[in-house]
């Protein structure tokens, strides 16, 4: 993973309650087996009009809000099917970030294992974010754990694991390996059965 410690940048705003993994990826895009090629599907049917063509009225096609890697949404995103494509098509169109009301576990715990920082923040707070223009950055600083946007400040939580994990960009293989010399030194004194 890489690591995350402060994220500065445009926004885009998805104010639905609800959202879930078959909304973020439908079923159709999940053949491929590798964590990318996603991005162009995410929000498939909300995104398109029926054949193909891009819906000049939902948010990602406006040309000001598609290079944003923070997403602003309502509350239970990632509700649904347990895919872990969800995510990945999130990484993947380029989100580094959602500011949700929360979350389906199992999507926040994807969320987490693939680097995709899923903050939790009340309603009154997200609506702020969500006015934020095309034009205007939101910081998300990871160590002091606060959102900042204009005049205001927003604390959130994190499990104290999973803060140090993005913002040392480790994931479950890369703690283990870190233990290798340990784990060497345990086996070299594990008797020989053969």
């Amino acid at each position: 993973m890489k690591p995350i410690t402060v994220i500065t940048d445009t926004s885009v705003p998805i104010m639905k309650e609800n959202i879930d993994t078959d909304q973020l990826i439908p079923k159709q895009f999940l053949k491929n087996i590798l964590k990318v090629g996603y991005g162009k599907d995410l929000f498939y049917d909300w995104r398109y009009l029926p054949g193909g063509k891009p819906n000049p009225d939902f948010v990602l096609n406006d040309s000001d809000r598609q290079k944003a890697t923070i997403l602003v949404t309502g509350d239970n995103f990632g509700c649904g099917s347990s895919r872990e494509h969800a995510v990945w098509a999130l990484k993947d169109y380029g989100f580094k970030a959602v500011i949700a009301g929360g979350y389906s576990d199992i999507f926040y715990m994807n969320s987490t294992k693939n680097g995709l920082l899923a903050i939790t923040l009340p309603e009154d707070q997200r609506k702020i974010l969500a006015g934020a223009p095309a034009d205007e950055k939101i910081t998300i600083d990871l160590p002091n754990q606060q959102v900042r946007y204009r005049d205001f400040t927003f604390d959130f939580d994190i499990d104290p694991l999973w803060k140090r994990k993005f913002i040392n960009g480790l994931d479950d293989i890369a703690i283990t390996m870190g233990y290798e010399n340990k784990i060497e030194d345990f086996e070299s004194k594990m008797p020989n059965f053969n």
